[in-house]
């Protein structure tokens, strides 16, 4: 008993000098000191935002983390962290947050997003719910097979983020060097990881955890699909306009065999299922097939992003639609799909556009157009675009 007692108080002396101070006094031994000089509350390592166990509605029953790499804390709090950091871009001009913008659903206003050496081959997507889709390829085109690995691909791109490696580009290990001298890094990377080493697979690990986090079930529709058994019943909290737009939105179109609507409704779920409003994964091109650039027709865009807060809460548009940008207007956007036009030498138009071979005619009324609009509306929440735990910790 003695002896402990003696090893007792020598741990307990070992443990004061180390907080003592060349005039005697005391001071608190301050823990991830870099990461709160650098972030401050924003990141509090000792009282995570919980991003693990955000309530999701019961009617939402897809979610793509059971492919793998589950939402922790930890996780999204360093993947935070990587979205809003300049440091990713080979000359701290640019991050992920710069075209995937909070106060813009995590859109940009840009038809194309300016990087740190040019601009982006496409508009940039939003980045709503994507944990809560059918179709878990990314980027516009797919060819990210994983959330994980588009998190990266933009990061090693010339144009937006310059560590390609390429034509005397950085490379990621570059940048994996750049981000191990950061003192908020190898605190960060400890805490998630247990061990200070930065690699590329954990950093997807975490942005992706982050950008799952991303959620939005907080809107008007939300509120009323709670109160209702189906998607078809009449929502008690919406106006006529809104359920006629639902009905609308939900009833699939009947054509004649020359592609032209004879009855039902404009069929938008056949694409966009509901409650999810995600692209069905065997969606092909929806006809919009111009680059940016203008150069070519590209017949590879079969992605799309939810259709949940394409407004703000304040009614306005939060940015240009489509992979291209061309719409500014909801409305512009039923008219497109009220009159499909085979371009020449689209050959991947999904057939859902094309009946009987025949680009859709689907004849629509102002006032259908103006009930489906005010339904879309109803997609939108409010939380996404001021929540703190998908702000920018940087900011003062």
């Amino acid at each position: 008993m003695k002896s402990f007692r003696i090893i007792s108080l020598l741990i307990i002396s070992i443990l004061i000098s180390s907080c003592s101070k060349s005039d005697g006094t005391y001071e608190e031994v301050i823990k991830y000191p870099n990461v709160k000089a650098a972030f401050g509350t924003k990141v509090d390592l000792d009282n995570l935002i919980d991003y693990a166990g955000q309530t999701v509605p019961p009617y939402i029953t897809k979610d793509n983390t059971t492919l793998g790499n589950s939402i922790t804390n930890k996780g999204a709090t360093l993947g935070r962290v990587l979205f809003y950091d300049k440091n990713l871009s080979f000359n701290n001009s640019v991050s992920c947050s710069s075209c995937h913008q909070q106060a813009n659903a995590f859109g940009d206003v840009a038809v194309a997003s300016l990087g740190a050496n040019g601009s982006t081959a496409r508009h940039s997507m939003r980045l709503i719910n994507t944990r809560f889709a059918s179709e878990f390829k990314f980027f516009w085109d797919e060819r990210a097979t994983s959330l994980e690995m588009q998190s990266t691909m933009p990061i090693k791109n010339h144009d937006e983020m310059g560590y390609s490696g390429l034509n005397g580009d950085a490379t990621f290990a570059d940048l994996i060097t750049k981000l191990s001298a950061i003192g908020y890094y190898k605190e960060l990377f400890k805490f998630v990881y247990g061990t200070e080493e930065i690699t590329e697979s954990k950093m997807q690990l975490a942005l992706a955890q982050f950008v799952k986090s991303i959620q939005s079930f907080d809107s008007k529709y939300d509120a009323g699909r709670i109160q209702v058994a189906s998607d078809s019943d009449v929502f008690p909290n919406f106006t006529n306009e809104e359920n006629d737009g639902k009905n609308l939105f939900l009833t699939s179109p009947v054509f004649d065999n020359t592609g032209n609507r004879i009855s039902g409704g404009v069929g938008c779920a056949q694409c966009h299922k509901v409650p999810e409003f995600d692209i069905s994964v065997n969606s092909h091109n929806n006809g919009v097939i111009g680059t940016i650039s203008g150069v070519g027709i590209d017949l590879t865009v079969t992605r799309a992003p939810t259709l949940r807060n394409l407004v703000k809460p304040n009614g306005s548009l939060i940015g240009p639609m489509m992979h291209t940008g061309v719409f500014t207007t909801l409305e512009q956007v039923l008219n497109h799909y009220g009159t499909i036009t085979v371009a020449p030498g689209n050959t991947n138009l999904d057939q859902k556009l094309n009946p009987t071979g025949i680009g859709q005619q689907l004849h629509l009324t102002s006032t259908e157009v103006n009930s489906v609009v005010a339904f879309i509306k109803t997609l939108s929440g409010t939380a996404v675009y001021t929540d703190t735990k998908w702000s920018n910790p940087f900011l003062n």
